[in-house]
C-alpha cells in the first residue's frame, strides 16, 4: 500500500485542520488505517486509528475530544479532522497501514507514508 498524508500547514491554537491520507496498490478495505506524528526532538506517538470497515476507532488521550478519524472506502482515503489545536499538536504526521489493529497502535505498521507539517502557535 502506497500512502500519501496532505492537508497540513500553519493554524492558531484553537483552530482546525483536516488531514488526509490517500492510499493506492492494494485493497483499501483490507487494512486498518492509523495516524502517528512526530514533533521535532521527541519520539513517535500513536494518535489514532481506524478499523477495516469504520466501525471502530481509537484515540491517543491527549487528542480525545479534539481529533476525529473516519475513512471513505470508495475514495480509498482516511481523513483526520483535527479541531480545539494546541500548539502541542505541532509536529509531522503519518498515515500508516497494516491489517492488524495491534500494529498500528504499538507503531509497527507494514506501511506508512511521507508526512505532513502541523504547525500549531501560540
Amino acid at each position: 500500500v502506497q500512502l500519501q498524508a496532505s492537508g497540513g500547514g500553519l493554524v492558531q491554537a484553537g483552530g482546525s485542520l483536516r488531514l488526509s491520507c490517500a492510499a493506492s496498490g492494494r485493497t483499501f478495505s483490507n487494512y486498518a488505517i492509523g495516524w502517528f506524528r512526530q514533533a521535532p526532538g521527541k519520539e513517535r506517538e500513536f494518535v489514532a486509528r481506524i478499523s477495516r470497515g469504520g466501525g471502530s476507532t481509537y484515540y491517543a488521550e491527549p487528542v480525545k475530544g479534539r481529533l476525529t478519524i473516519s475513512r471513505d472506502n470508495a475514495k480509498n482515503t482516511v481523513y483526520l479532522q483535527m479541531n480545539s489545536l494546541e500548539p502541542e499538536d505541532t509536529a509531522v504526521y503519518y498515515c500508516s497501514a497494516d491489517q492488524k489493529l495491534h500494529n498500528i497502535v504499538v507503531l509497527t505498521p507494514k506501511y506508512f507514508g511521507q508526512g505532513t507539517l502541523v504547525t500549531v502557535s501560540s
